[in-house]
């Protein structure tokens, strides 16, 4: 399990998708020489890098949601496991549910802590030629993937078997 903790301030930042594969990660001291995106009259994203044009696309955060840039640490969390047992009644323990109660005080599960780095409301996706499309593998995932956490955590009621799924009652 993952536990995001904040800095006192995280700062506000614009991440950059490049097309091309770079051996670091974490923020790299560019200057204006190397990186200076710019936007024309009609709103288009256009920057040089290593000599080469590159033409980008603003992937806005969904409503509802926050980009948050995270670094790992060494720091872990110890949290004891919620024995269910424990909040049924019962006159006479049984033995087994002794032994399942003391097992249980002693698990305990790992939380790895992430410090958060910065937050975005918006990320910049870059393609070589053209602007990335919206089948572009970033800008899809971004939708896509939101809409299927959301489907993962609604609470939608079950069908009753029998019922197809496109079919009216």
């Amino acid at each position: 399990m993952l536990s995001v903790q904040a800095q006192t301030s995280a700062p506000q930042c614009t991440p950059n998708v490049l097309p091309c594969r770079i051996n670091h990660n974490g923020p790299a001291n560019a200057s204006k020489r190397y990186w200076c995106p710019e936007d024309d009259a009609e709103g288009k994203k256009t920057a040089y890098f290593r000599g080469r044009k590159l033409h980008g696309r603003s992937v806005k955060v969904p409503e509802g949601y926050k980009g948050v840039i995270v670094q790992s640490s060494d720091r872990m969390l110890s949290t004891a496991v919620e024995n269910k047992s424990r909040n049924t009644l019962s006159e006479q323990p049984s033995p087994q549910r002794i032994e399942d109660e003391d097992s249980a005080d002693e698990e305990a599960e790992q939380v790895m802590v992430l410090e958060k780095i910065a937050t975005f409301e918006e990320l910049v996706v870059w393609g070589h030629e053209n602007v990335p499309k919206k089948d572009d593998v970033f800008v899809r995932t971004m939708e896509e993937w939101i809409g299927f956490a959301e489907a993962m955590h609604s609470t939608a009621s079950p069908r009753p078997s029998g019922i197809a799924a496109d079919s009216k009652p």
